[in-house]
C-alpha cells in the first residue's frame, strides 16, 4: 500500500497530536507526522494505519497495539474510552457507584490503568486500584466481592507483546453483553478530546485483603483430601506466578516447580514469540521441566491468568498438552462427579466439543451450549457449576468468579492429578474411559486468515446460497443461526462443523468434529475419528479460498 498524505489526513493528525494529553505519545506521532510530511517512504502508510481508528469497543473491550493514535492503544484512547463507560454507567443508574480497576505487566499497563482511575474519580466514582499487577480473575472476584458497578482490567491477555487492551466487567462480574457494547461505544464517540476529559487523583488502592479473600474462596476448591502431587507451571512471563504460588500453598499443594525463565512478569516475552498456551513451541520449556520434574501435572497459564492450559505424560514417558476440550471434558466430568448441587447445570460453546453434554446426561445433570464467548456462558442459567470453551477457558468457580480462571482451573485440576495419582490412575484414563463410555470426540480447527475482511463476507454468503450436500464423504444439512449470530452449523451422522467469522481477529474459522461411537479396541475407534477427521479438513479446507 501507498499512501499520500493528504491535507485531511495531515490535519486530522495535527488535530490529535493538539488533543493528546501524554506528552510521549504526542512526539510519537509528530515524528511520523513529520517523516510524512518530509516525504519519507512509508510514513505516510504509518501515519494512516494509526490515524484510522478509533479502536472498535465490542463486548471484549479495546484490544490493540501500544502507541500513538486512535488506531492504538495509548493514554488518550483509554482516557476517552473511559469517559464513555463513565457516561455510560451514570445513563444506567450508577453514579458514584463503586468501580475496581485492575491491570496486567504488559507496556502501558501501569500508565492506562492510572488514566482510567482518574477519570472515573473525576466523573464521581468511587474508584478502587488493585495494588499492583494481577491477574485477571482476581478483578473479576472483586467486583463481585466489593458490590462494584463495574470493574476494568487493562490487559490483553495473550495476544502478542506489541499489543495491550481494556477489558470491562459489569455490575454481574461479567463480560458487557450487546446492547451494553453499542450504548459504550456511542457514549465513546460523543466523550470530548481527551485533553478536555477531567482527571483527578483519589482512587482508593487496594491492600493484600483482596487477593487473600480471592484466595481463600479457591482453597475451598479441591474436592477431596489428596495432597500428594507433583505440578510443573509456567505463567510464559504474565502474572500469574505469585498468585498461582500462593494457591498452592493455601491448599497444601506443596510440590510445585515453576519454569523460572518464564515466572517473573516481563512485557516483552523474551522466551514465547505469541504468549498463547495453544501456540506451538509455547510450552517447550514447561513440558521439559515436567520430565525433569518427573511432575505428574503439567500447568500453563497465559499472561493474564484467565486461561489454563494441562500437560499429561503418555503411557511412553513423553508429554503433551491435552487440546482444550479434552481439558473441558475432564474438568467437567470431576466437577459433576463431586457436585453437591441438586439440579446442576454445566455448560460450553457451540463450537467446543459436544462430549460434555453425553457426561452430563450420564449424572442426569443439565446442559447447554451457548454463543462463543466467556460473557455468554457465565449466563447460561440458574445452577451453573462449571463452563468451558475449547481455548483453554475454565470456569470452575461461578459462584465467586463470573469468568474464565486459571488460577482456579489449575488448583482444581491438581486436586484432581491427586485423588488419581493416589487410585494408582491418571488423567488420561479418564478421558479413556469416557472415551469408551461416550464415543471418542476429536476436534479440529481451519482458520482463513484475510487482509480483506469482504472476503469473510463472500464466503459465508457463498455457503448460504450453495450449502454443500456432503463433508468429508459424509452427507450434511445446514443450520443458519442468523440473526442472533453470523453462524452456520453443519451436522451429518457422527460429525459437526462450525463456521463463523472471528470476533477478534481478520480470520475465518471453521471448528471440526467427527464423533466415532467405541465397539470394540478403543485404539480402532480412535484411529478411524482421525481418518475421517482428516478426510473433513481437507474438504474445509478446499472450500474455503
Amino acid at each position: 500500500m501507498t499512501t499520500s498524505l493528504t491535507s485531511d489526513l495531515r490535519d486530522r493528525a495535527f488535530r490529535w497530536i493538539a488533543d493528546d494529553p501524554d506528552d510521549d505519545s504526542r512526539v510519537e506521532l509528530q515524528n511520523i507526522l513529520a517523516r510524512a510530511m518530509g516525504g519519507e517512504a512509508g510514513a505516510a502508510d504509518e501515519l494512516a494505519d494509526r490515524m484510522a481508528g478509533p479502536l472498535e469497543f465490542g463486548t471484549a473491550g479495546l484490544r490493540g497495539p501500544v502507541r500513538a493514535g486512535p488506531n492504538g492503544m495509548n493514554v488518550a484512547v483509554v482516557t476517552r474510552t473511559t469517559a464513555g463507560v463513565a457516561a455510560w454507567l451514570t445513563a444506567q443508574g450508577h453514579s458514584g457507584g463503586v468501580v475496581v480497576v485492575g491491570r496486567d505487566a504488559r507496556h502501558g499497563s501501569e500508565a492506562f490503568a492510572k488514566a482510567a482511575a482518574e477519570v472515573l474519580a473525576a466523573a464521581g466514582f468511587a474508584v478502587k486500584t488493585l495494588p499492583g499487577p494481577l491477574p485477571t480473575p482476581v478483578l473479576a472476584f472483586a467486583v463481585l466481592e466489593l458490590g462494584a458497578v463495574a470493574g476494568i482490567q487493562i490487559t490483553a491477555s495473550h495476544n502478542p507483546p506489541a499489543d495491550n487492551g481494556y477489558k470491562l466487567y459489569d455490575a454481574t462480574g461479567g463480560q458487557i453483553v450487546p446492547p451494553s457494547d453499542g450504548q459504550i461505544e456511542r457514549a465513546i464517540e460523543a466523550a470530548p478530546p481527551a485533553i478536555s476529559v477531567p482527571r483527578e487523583p483519589g482512587a482508593e488502592v487496594l491492600g493484600d485483603e483482596l487477593r487473600d479473600a480471592y484466595l481463600a474462596k479457591v482453597a475451598l476448591l479441591p474436592r477431596g483430601p489428596e495432597r500428594a502431587v507433583k505440578v510443573a507451571a509456567t505463567a510464559l512471563h504474565g502474572v500469574g506466578a505469585e498468585t498461582l504460588r500462593a494457591a498452592f500453598e493455601r491448599v497444601g499443594f506443596t510440590e510445585l516447580s515453576l519454569v523460572a525463565e518464564q515466572s517473573t512478569p516481563d512485557p516483552d516475552f523474551p522466551t514465547v514469540s505469541f504468549p498463547n498456551p495453544e501456540e506451538p513451541g509455547a510450552t517447550d520449556l514447561l513440558l521439559a521441566l515436567a520430565s525433569e520434574a518427573e511432575a505428574d501435572l503439567a500447568i500453563a497459564l497465559d499472561p493474564d491468568a484467565d486461561r489454563c492450559a494441562l500437560g499429561v505424560r503418555e503411557r511412553d514417558g513423553s508429554w503433551r498438552m491435552l487440546r482444550g476440550d479434552e481439558t473441558g471434558v475432564l474438568l467437567g466430568w470431576h466437577v459433576l462427579s463431586t457436585v453437591d448441587s441438586t439440579d446442576p447445570l454445566v455448560a460450553t460453546t457451540i463450537v467446543s466439543s459436544s462430549m460434555l453434554g453425553e457426561v452430563a446426561k450420564e449424572f442426569g445433570a443439565r446442559y447447554a451450549e451457548t454463543l462463543t464467548g466467556f460473557k455468554w456462558l457465565v449466563r447460561a442459567g440458574e445452577g451453573l457449576v462449571f463452563a468451558y470453551e475449547e481455548a483453554l477457558g475454565l470456569c470452575v468457580n461461578p459462584g465467586f468468579v463470573r469468568d474464565k480462571d486459571g488460577i482456579s482451573a489449575a488448583v482444581l485440576a491438581a486436586g484432581l492429578a491427586a485423588s488419581l495419582r493416589a487410585a494408582g490412575r491418571g488423567p488420561l484414563d479418564v478421558l479413556d474411559e469416557l472415551a469408551v463410555k461416550h464415543g471418542v470426540h476429536v476436534t479440529d480447527q481451519v482458520s482463513l486468515r484475510v487482509t480483506d475482511l469482504s472476503v469473510r463476507e463472500r464466503l459465508m454468503a457463498g455457503l448460504r446460497a450453495t450449502p454443500p450436500a456432503s463433508l468429508g464423504g459424509t452427507g450434511v444439512t445446514m443450520e443458519d443461526l442468523l440473526p442472533d449470530a453470523d453462524v452456520l452449523r453443519l451436522t451429518g451422522e457422527g460429525l459437526r462443523v462450525v463456521i463463523r467469522p472471528s470476533g477478534t481477529e481478520p480470520k475465518l474459522k471453521a471448528y471440526l468434529q467427527i464423533k466415532e461411537p467405541v465397539t470394540g479396541d478403543l485404539a480402532e475407534a480412535r484411529a478411524a475419528a482421525d481418518t475421517r477427521l482428516a478426510a473433513l479438513r481437507a474438504d474445509i479446507e478446499s472450500r474455503l479460498v
